[in-house]
């Protein structure tokens, strides 16, 4: 396993104005001690503001030989098809945020089945984890975030329209699993997606 890319500064992470302990405006870049990374300090009561990954939870929901998508009404990637997926939320598990973004981008009903692919994206400080997830019932609609949502055979999926690198590999991995019945999980990391 190669060694973890260490930023050697913290450009990419939002500016922080204020310190979020004290509320000192003085806040700067340091390796504290016991520690190998650059962090953001206050340089007034020595508190840590720590930058942690963002994860995004969602769901492959099927129903027979289908995968249901939905059409992104919100950039990034507007008009391009997804899986039903977003940010957790505090005080959820996996598992509810997972089905709570299936309800609220596709209105859909799911029972959550297996955590089927987890996708490190180091270069946007995310990690995705979707899972398998079967239909309750045939009463979806198109939720706030989606234009239009529907159910896809493999031959039907709109490949050229897709939001993601990780809809694209998991849809991928989902419909050569269905067809040998055995539903692998998924674990690795996807580089950016390259520029049109």
């Amino acid at each position: 396993m190669n060694p973890p890319n260490i930023p050697k500064d913290l450009s990419t992470v939002p500016p922080m104005k204020f310190c979020g302990q004290c509320g000192s405006p003085d806040i700067g870049q340091q390796i504290p001690v016991d520690d190998s990374r650059l962090r953001l300090v206050c340089n007034a009561c020595a508190h840590i503001h720590y930058v942690n990954p963002k994860n995004v939870v969602g769901t492959i929901p099927v129903w027979e030989n289908k995968v249901l998508l939905c059409k992104r009404a919100i950039s990034p990637r507007y008009g391009k098809w997804t899986l039903p997926a977003g940010f957790m939320e505090e005080g959820e598990t996996i598992e509810q945020g997972a089905m709570r973004e299936t309800l609220e981008e596709a209105n859909a009903r799911v029972s959550v089945q297996q955590l089927y692919a987890v996708y490190s994206l180091p270069h946007i400080s995310q990690v995705y984890m979707l899972f398998r997830a079967q239909l309750l019932d045939l009463d979806f609609s198109s939720g706030v975030e989606s234009l239009d949502v529907r159910l896809f055979e493999e031959h039907e999926i709109p490949w050229d329209e897709l939001a993601f690198l990780t809809v694209r590999e998991s849809l991928l991995a989902y419909f050569a699993d269905y067809k040998t019945g055995n539903f692998l999980p998924r674990v690795h990391a996807i580089a950016p997606m390259p520029k049109p």
